[in-house]
């Protein structure tokens, strides 16, 4: 049998129209029942969420494959049609990217977390999450402390709340490193080491510049340490517009998630922190644009952090806004997540992701209310995110048919 790039199929297909598409992403979405005997999603009150289930076709994607818990990179990279087997990317470009940090051929980035350790053991990989203007002064204070080791130069960027960018430049920088990080608290601090012995170099100059910044931060209660992660040089990727024919752009507050739209060549606009924010720059540029991306983070952030009544009330504050988004017209709408962060695990999970795509061309009347449970009796059953992208230029009739 031929083995077909889908993407590839999908951009042979692709043909130009004046139809509007929604791709709406509520980060971390999926959940388990766990000790509640129910989801956030089936707690929340959402008549608008349900409202459009009724008139839509449900389902649950895969991200990457059955059982395998991905990164958020891995999970958006599906959700825009890219294989996140073939395209893997890690987070600190995308973190980089996000800020607008110039990356070029010598350099290296890394996505940073201050943590909070005692002795050898990283105790809050979050450092309790400070405010951006804390991290931000924090990163500063480094920056003056530590330029360069071993004719390597060190660039320090702010991110978000405890999120920054760490950027190496210079000769014989090599991504392929372990992560310095434990990826739960209570367990000891990681060191990077190479996956190559070319990279021996970059594992020491990752370590080194660790341990310096434990010393310069010995005096700090919470910020005291930082996790490196997602070690990554420039990669190419086929651009989304072209792929597609669409003219795309994406709405995201957080870093990495314009990161990775700007990766993939969406044109990333301003907008601020609030999902209200977000829809008022949706709808100054909905004339400008055939696609729009539109990211929630605040769902995987309270999923993570194992806070059930706040995963909720993010739901309902999305609902509350839903009616401000259909308004404007779109001609398809998806509304699902890029991986599951169920509350009982406060972290990512392989659960299916619930999902829903509206349209004209829909066999809707199945489904009563926008759940993981609904979505997994839906009529569309259980497919690879990977299909998305083909499924909503289907109901936009951007796509030919394939043969004669």
């Amino acid at each position: 049998m031929v083995q077909v790039d889908r993407q590839d199929l999908v951009s042979e297909l692709a043909v130009k129209s004046d139809t509007k598409l929604l791709l709406l992403v509520l980060d971390g979405v999926g959940d388990t029942p766990g000790d509640r005997g129910k989801t956030p999603l089936m707690v929340a009150k959402t008549p608008n969420l349900d409202e459009l289930a009724r008139k839509s076709e449900l389902g649950q994607t895969i991200p990457v494959l059955m059982g395998i818990t991905p990164g958020s990179g891995p999970g958006h990279l599906s959700l825009f049609g890219y294989d996140p087997l073939k395209y893997q990317i890690g987070r600190g470009i995308l973190e980089a990217l996000g800020i607008n940090v110039d990356v070029g051929e010598k350099d290296l980035v890394a996505r940073a977390n201050f943590a909070t350790v005692e002795g050898d053991t990283v105790v809050d990989r979050r450092a309790g999450r400070p405010s951006t203007e804390e991290s931000s002064k924090v990163v500063a204070r480094l920056s003056e402390k530590i330029r360069e080791i071993e004719g390597i130069k060190i660039s320090l960027y702010p991110g978000k709340e405890h999120r920054f960018v760490v950027k190496f430049t210079g000769d014989g920088l090599d991504e392929r490193i372990t992560d310095a990080d434990p990826q739960k608290n209570g367990k000891p601090i990681v060191w990077s080491e190479p996956l190559v012995p070319e990279a021996t170099f970059t594992a020491r100059i990752v370590n080194e510049f660790l341990k310096t910044l434990r010393e310069v931060l010995k005096d700090e209660t919470r910020m005291n340490f930082a996790l490196l992660r997602g070690f990554s040089k420039y990669p190419r990727l086929p651009n989304f517009q072209d792929v597609y024919k669409l003219k795309a752009c994406a709405i995201a507050t957080y870093p990495m998630y314009r990161g990775i739209a700007k990766l993939v060549g969406m044109e990333v606009v301003d907008c601020g922190p609030t999902i209200a924010d977000e829809v008022e720059v949706l709808r100054k540029h909905y004339q400008d644009f055939d696609f729009f991306y539109f990211h929630v983070k605040k769902t995987d952030s309270y999923g993570e952090d194992g806070n059930f009544d706040a995963k909720v009330k993010v739901i309902e504050e999305l609902d509350e806004k839903l009616p401000d988004i259909l308004d404007l017209g779109f001609d398809v709408v998806v509304v699902t997540g890029d991986h599951s962060t169920p509350i009982i695990q406060k972290g990512h999970s392989w659960h299916p992701v619930p999902f829903m795509i509206y349209s004209r061309y829909a066999r809707y009347g199945l489904s009563e209310k926008f759940d993981e449970f609904e979505c997994a009796r839906g009529v569309l059953g259980t497919f690879y995110a990977l299909d998305v992208m083909s499924l909503m230029m289907a109901h936009a009739q951007r796509l030919e048919k394939y043969g004669a």
